[in-house]
């Protein structure tokens, strides 16, 4: 694939050597976001777990203190005074029977779903609808819940849901490029202090092996894993 001047010029100004601090790695990133559209900057990481265990398996979620910048469209599935609440609480779509039935005709206008323990029987049924989307609601994401008001409001602010996939990787979007710096770095520091807290006891040897930075149309930028790690533990 041929690479342009822009992305070539980019990754010349930020160089190849892993940097030791979120800070400097975060100001180097924000210098190569030219592009024409607001870019979203992801973190990727490499982790030292072996994901075919089940107690291998890193996943979460994390309130970013400074959000994703993305409107994030809610649907919570409920009944009665709950439709309420999560209206009240800013939940773009709420109800029962009529939803699953949108969801079952292919409706998917949405970026989470947010559901009642009593309401998971009918919305079990939709696996094949929502289970490769990564939209099906999951105790262990918050995504389950009677406080649904609470639900909504953590996802508004900027609540994400991360998992190693097989190979031991883990990708989030942790803002945008027109975030100020300081706003960046609480992001990303925040998930990578979530995932170092998440590092299974029976995970062996280095657990952070690689940790980048990118936005949409950017070359990454390497961050030191050893030396991020301590600071942050620090």
């Amino acid at each position: 694939m041929k690479i342009g001047k822009r992305y070539r010029a980019a990754t010349e100004a930020i160089g190849a050597e892993p940097l030791a601090d979120v800070n400097e790695a975060v100001e180097r990133l924000k210098r190569t976001t030219t592009a024409k559209f607001d870019e979203t900057v992801e973190v990727s990481m490499r982790l030292g777990v072996d994901p075919r265990h089940a107690e291998q398996q890193v996943r979460g979620t994390v309130v970013l203190p400074h959000g994703t910048g993305k409107k994030v469209r809610v649907l919570v599935l409920t009944k009665g005074d709950k439709e309420r609440e999560a209206r009240e609480a800013g939940a773009d779509f709420a109800g029962g029977d009529e939803f699953i039935k949108k969801l079952n005709e292919g409706w998917l206008d949405m970026d989470v779903i947010i559901a009642t323990p009593d309401m998971m029987g009918e919305v079990g049924k939709l696996g094949r609808v929502l289970g490769p989307r990564g939209l099906m609601p999951n105790p262990r994401s918050g995504t389950v819940t009677m406080d649904v008001a609470k639900a909504v409001r953590e996802v508004k602010a900027g609540k994400i849901e991360y998992r190693v996939d097989k190979a031991g990787n883990l990708h989030a979007p942790i803002g945008k490029a027109s975030f100020g710096k300081e706003q960046l770095v609480a992001n990303v520091q925040a998930f990578l202090r979530e995932v170092i807290r998440m590092k299974p006891a029976t995970a062996k040897g280095q657990y952070l092996r690689s940790v980048t930075l990118s936005s949409t149309m950017g070359p990454p930028v390497k961050i030191d894993p050893v030396a991020v790690q301590s600071s942050l533990k620090a």
